[in-house]
C-alpha cells in the first residue's frame, strides 16, 4: 500500500447500484467498508427494488453513515451517470450489489494506476462463488495484460471482469459517461474509452468475488444478443464490423441452440454463409438433436 498520507491519496468513489439483491447487498456493502485503502467514499443507490433491499441498506447506513438514496427505477447506466455527477472521487468504481471486493482490491489498483495516466480502466481477476457464497471451480485470473480498442472490439484477449473495473474519472468524462440507450453498459464504455486512446490494464491477481446465481445478466441470451449487437452497431465504421457481428452471432448460436431454438434460428438466419464455422455447425447439430 502507498506510503502517502490520506490527503495525498486519490479519493475513490465506489458506487453500488442496488436492484433486487436483498440476499447479497449487505455483504457487498461491507466488503467496500472493509477495504484496506483509507480514502473511499461509498455511494449506494437503490434503483426501485421490489424486495427488502432498502430496509437492509438503511440498517447498515445507520451504523456506517455512507451516502444512500432510493429512487424509482431508472436503469443502471442512468443511475451510474447521475451518481458519478455528484461523486467527488478522481477514480470511480461501479460495483455490483451481489459481488464482493477482496480487502486489498482498491489499494492494489490505486497504486498501479498512480503513474500510468494512459490507463483509463484498471481491472483484475475474479474468483467465482455461488448464491450461497460457496467457492466455484472456475476462477478467472488470466495473466496480466493490456487491452486497446482493437483487442476489445475484436475480442483478441480475455476481457476485463466487470466486478473489478476502476475508471479514471477523466476518461469517463471524455467519452460522455455511460450510454443509457444500451443496457449492457460494460462493453460499450470499454469500447468508448479505448477508442478515445486510453488502455485497459488487467492485473493478474484476483480482486473480487463474482457471484453466479439465477439472475446473472449473461444468462439472459436475448438480452445479451440485443445489447451486444446494438453496442457493435455504434462502431459500424470499423472495417471488421461485419466479421465481429458474425463471430458474436456464432458464439451465441452455440450457447442458445439447445435452450432457445427460436433465438437460435434468428441468429442462424443472420449469419452469412461465408461466416459459417465449427460453432455454426455445432449449433445446428444441437438444434437438430433438441428437435429429435
Amino acid at each position: 500500500m502507498s506510503s502517502m498520507s490520506n490527503g495525498q491519496q486519490p479519493l475513490v468513489s465506489v458506487i453500488i447500484a442496488s436492484y433486487n439483491h436483498a440476499p447479497y447487498i449487505e455483504e457487498s456493502i461491507l466488503s467496500v467498508l472493509g477495504q484496506s485503502y483509507p480514502n473511499i467514499e461509498l455511494l449506494v443507490v437503490d434503483d426501485g427494488s421490489r424486495d427488502d433491499s432498502v430496509a437492509r441498506i438503511q440498517a447498515l447506513q445507520a451504523v456506517h453513515g455512507f451516502d444512500f438514496r432510493a429512487q424509482a427505477n431508472q436503469g443502471l447506466s442512468r443511475t451510474l451517470n447521475d451518481t458519478i455527477a455528484r461523486a467527488k472521487g478522481s477514480l470511480i468504481a461501479p460495483f455490483g450489489s451481489d459481488d464482493i471486493m477482496l480487502s486489498e482490491r482498491i489499494a492494489t489498483q490505486v497504486a498501479y494506476m498512480a503513474d500510468k495516466p494512459e490507463v483509463g480502466i484498471c481491472a483484475g481477476g475474479i474468483r467465482i462463488i455461488d448464491g450461497e457464497g460457496r467457492p466455484g471451480d472456475k476462477d478467472r485470473v488470466p495473466p496480466q495484460r493490456r487491452l486497446d480498442f482493437e483487442d476489445v472490439f475484436l475480442n483478441r484477449k480475455p476481457g476485463a471482469p466487470a466486478p473489478t473495473l476502476l475508471f479514471r474519472r477523466e476518461a469517463l468524462e471524455r467519452v460522455g459517461g455511460f450510454d443509457p440507450e444500451v443496457r449492457l453498459e460494460d462493453l460499450m464504455i470499454e469500447l468508448k474509452i479505448t477508442r478515445a486512446g486510453y488502455f485497459i490494464d488487467i492485473l493478474g491477481e484476483p480482486l473480487a468475488l463474482y457471484r453466479v446465481h439465477g439472475s446473472n445478466t449473461y444468462k439472459n441470451y436475448r438480452f445479451m444478443v440485443e445489447n451486444v449487437l446494438r453496442t457493435y452497431e455504434r462502431f459500424s465504421d470499423h472495417p471488421d464490423y461485419a466479421r465481429v457481428c458474425a463471430q458474436f452471432r456464432n458464439s451465441m448460436l452455440l450457447k442458445c441452440a439447445g435452450v432457445d431454438p427460436e433465438l437460435a434460428r434468428t441468429l442462424l438466419r443472420d449469419i452469412p454463409l461465408r461466416a459459417w464455422n465449427m460453432k455454426t455447425l455445432r449449433g445446428l447439430l444441437r438444434m437438430l438433436f433438441r428437435r429429435g
